[in-house]
């Protein structure tokens, strides 16, 4: 990274940092945004998902699935929202380059972590209530599985997942063009749900739906997740991809 790119990153800390502080009511609704775009890529993906596997085509099914996931990160780009995930790598990198402290970083972390998960409740259940597009089956087959994966596995699975995105959130920051923004963030994104990776606002959609629609399902075990993978996607975007881009980077 050149030293332009490197102030974009940071600039765009220092502007979060200031919202959250001097028009919380706008940021946090940027927050709940970005938790409904993640919620209308989850419906679009499970949907697909579903539609191949009744048509017996689930290797299809995976990939389409993966694809139309990047919706989330797509509109988040484009329209505006606040993801926790992105903002674990934006945030980390201003407060590497001293432009926020490490204070204001988890303030950013925590009201966006809270938003996301407002918005990701509220759209959830109206998708449940709408009738979940008939995705009940598809949620049974998978959700014990998810719950069931190791915590090791399932935090490394959170880092290299935030690792993915973070790259994705970093290419519409420092692309210019929006082909170009929309294919490396469609690569960046449908290369970690392809790949099984846990994200932590996405899982947070699947939960409440998956809770909704299958009976039996443990609520701990939902929390221990969240807590496994949120922290992996912290350490994913903050200290495998942010610490080392800013170290590596060109100063003035």
């Amino acid at each position: 990274m050149n030293y332009e790119d490197v102030q974009k990153v940071s600039n765009a800390a220092a502007a979060k940092s200031q919202l959250v502080n001097t028009g919380f009511g706008k940021y946090f609704t940027r927050a709940v945004m970005a938790g409904f775009f993640i919620v209308l890529a989850m419906i679009f993906s499970n949907v697909v998902g579903n539609v191949f596997s009744g048509a017996e085509l689930p290797a299809w099914g995976k990939f389409f699935s993966a694809v139309v996931f990047s919706i989330a990160v797509l509109l988040i780009s484009m329209v505006g929202g606040e993801l926790f995930t992105g903002n674990n790598f934006v945030m980390a990198f201003g407060a590497i380059d001293k432009k926020v402290t490490w204070k204001e970083t988890g303030k950013v972390w925590l009201v966006s972590y809270i938003g996301n998960f407002v918005g990701c409740l509220i759209l959830t259940l109206i998708f449940v209530w709408a009738g979940a597009a008939g995705t009940k089956d598809y949620f049974a087959g998978f959700i014990n599985n998810k719950l069931s994966i190791p915590l090791g596995e399932m935090f490394f699975r959170a880092v290299l997942c935030n690792f993915f995105v973070c790259l994705g959130v970093l290419c519409g920051i420092k692309l210019k063009s929006e082909a170009a923004k929309i294919l490396m963030i469609i690569m960046c994104i449908s290369g970690f749900v392809i790949s099984g990776f846990e994200h932590s606002i996405a899982n947070m959609s699947t939960f409440v739906a998956a809770y909704c629609l299958v009976p039996g399902l443990s609520v701990t075990a939902m929390l221990k997740s969240m807590l496994v993978v949120t922290v992996g996607n912290m350490v994913g975007g903050a200290v495998l991809l942010a610490w080392p881009l800013r170290k590596m980077s060109a100063d003035q």
